[in-house]
């Protein structure tokens, strides 16, 4: 029996919340343990005599805290992406950010080994931190980068595998088949394949970096556009503003559960949540009610 494309990105994204860092354990895992091997031997082969535990401290200490730094990069590349094409502006951003990540990176692990080397009754020594530093700069930038790049060609992949949106525009010749300003359909690309997507269908939509995400059936399509572009376009009657990265289908509001923080949770016919901010909940009931 065969499984079409569809089916496996329905499937796919059931487990997606468990497969993605999912991804990233077992490629770090991977990683520490062909690099102490990799180590002991080279050691061995100098004869440079270090104990297997040695090697496997250094290079356990410094993995793990590379993975756990791994959910920092991915929050902050959804501000400031760092396209293929690198934008001026957003490079120097991620080399700062860089320089921030080598340093907690080195602490975390000079921490880790100092504890380890205490329970064997012994003291690690990281050595010179103004000679020792650049060394490990040099090293974890390309790690930090290194994510950004996976990162990008996942997401690339992504948008392929379960389509991208993009505005209608005007034809070359001839009236506009759909309304401009107030586009009643999007273009969707997927799989090699186009189709029109009907706005009304759209139950929410999520700021992403450089793009929003059209959120129709359990399926996002990203499209190229600010909230505030996108707003503009769209049909007041029945999309509403109801968070700074947020804009949902009154269509699909079920019910608004207000928060003790004073925010809210938009509750939809389909069974999702969006949050609302204490500064749209207002402006939400007023127009839920009309």
């Amino acid at each position: 029996m065969s499984v079409s494309s569809t089916d496996l990105l329905q499937r796919y994204q059931r487990w997606r919340r468990i497969a993605e860092p999912g991804f990233w354990i077992v490629l770090y895992l991977l990683q520490t343990s062909l690099n102490c091997w990799v180590s002991w031997l080279d050691r061995i082969r100098t004869g440079i005599d270090t104990p297997f535990w040695e090697v496997a401290v250094w290079e356990w200490s410094s993995n793990l805290a590379l993975l756990a730094l791994v959910p920092v990069v991915i929050f902050g590349n959804q501000f400031r992406p760092l396209q293929l094409v690198f934008q001026r502006q957003n490079l120097r951003w991620h080399l700062i950010a860089s320089l921030i990540y080598s340093l907690v990176h080195v602490l975390a692990m000079v921490a880790l080994r100092k504890l380890v080397y205490w329970t064997q009754g012994g003291d690690y020594d990281f050595g010179n931190w103004w000679q020792e530093f650049p060394y490990e700069y040099i090293k974890d930038v390309r790690a930090y980068f290194s994510v950004l790049l996976l990162l990008a060609f996942y997401q690339l992949l992504l948008r392929r595998w379960q389509g991208e949106a993009t505005l209608l525009g005007e034809p070359d010749a001839g009236p506009a088949v759909e309304p401009v300003e107030q586009p009643e359909r999007f273009l969707v690309r997927k799989l090699g394949k186009d189709f029109l997507l009907p706005a009304l269908d759209i139950e929410w939509i999520q700021a992403w970096g450089n793009y929003v995400n059209l959120h129709v059936r359990g399926h996002d399509y990203p499209l190229r556009s600010t909230m505030a572009a996108i707003e503009r376009r769209l049909d007041g009657k029945y999309f509403v503003r109801v968070h700074r990265s947020y804009i949902v289908n009154l269509a699909f509001v079920h019910s608004i559960v207000p928060l003790d923080s004073g925010d809210a949770r938009a509750i939809l016919t389909t069974g999702g949540e969006v949050p609302v901010s204490r500064r749209y909940r207002d402006a939400l009931k007023k127009v839920s009610m009309t």
